[in-house]
């Protein structure tokens, strides 16, 4: 399965962005009322300069306390963006985020952002196929 393909089979609320000058408290707050675990930080909207997950949020806040929320995302964010393209492969792309221990990866044209997707929404693509799978090989050997 392509990444196009399960960018198509999610809904098409477009991806979340916060600009860099946001503070954490408004970021988390958002999260929360969206229930995601993740935010692209973007000056326009469609260049990604980072990404702030609940990870970043929580590492934060046990190293030092509640005055972080008070911060800027950009001071908080991971700015090594790791990226796929929509011809990718699920099998790549969970590759790519067990390595690297994260969870969301932005779908890039170039500079721009055109997605982002979650190990969720690869694992269930990923279990869709495999069903597939099973099903014609089940087909085949009882000779349907």
């Amino acid at each position: 399965m392509l990444v196009h393909q399960i960018l198509n089979a999610k809904s098409n609320d477009g991806v979340v962005t916060m600009e860099p000058d946001t503070s954490v408290s408004a970021a988390v707050e958002l999260l929360s009322a969206r229930r995601i675990g993740a935010v692209i930080v973007s000056a326009d909207g469609n260049v990604p300069l980072g990404i702030l997950s609940e990870r970043d949020i929580v590492r934060e806040l046990g190293r030092r306390g509640t005055g972080c929320l008070t911060e800027q995302v950009d001071t908080m964010m991971t700015r090594e963006l790791v990226g796929c393209s929509r011809d990718d492969t699920a099998v790549a792309v969970l590759a790519k985020m067990t390595e690297g221990r994260f969870r969301h990866m932005p779908v890039l044209e170039g500079e721009e952002m055109v997605g982002l997707i979650s190990i969720g929404d690869v694992v269930k693509a990923r279990l869709s196929e495999l069903a597939m799978e099973s099903e014609a090989l089940q087909g085949m050997i009882m000779g349907h």
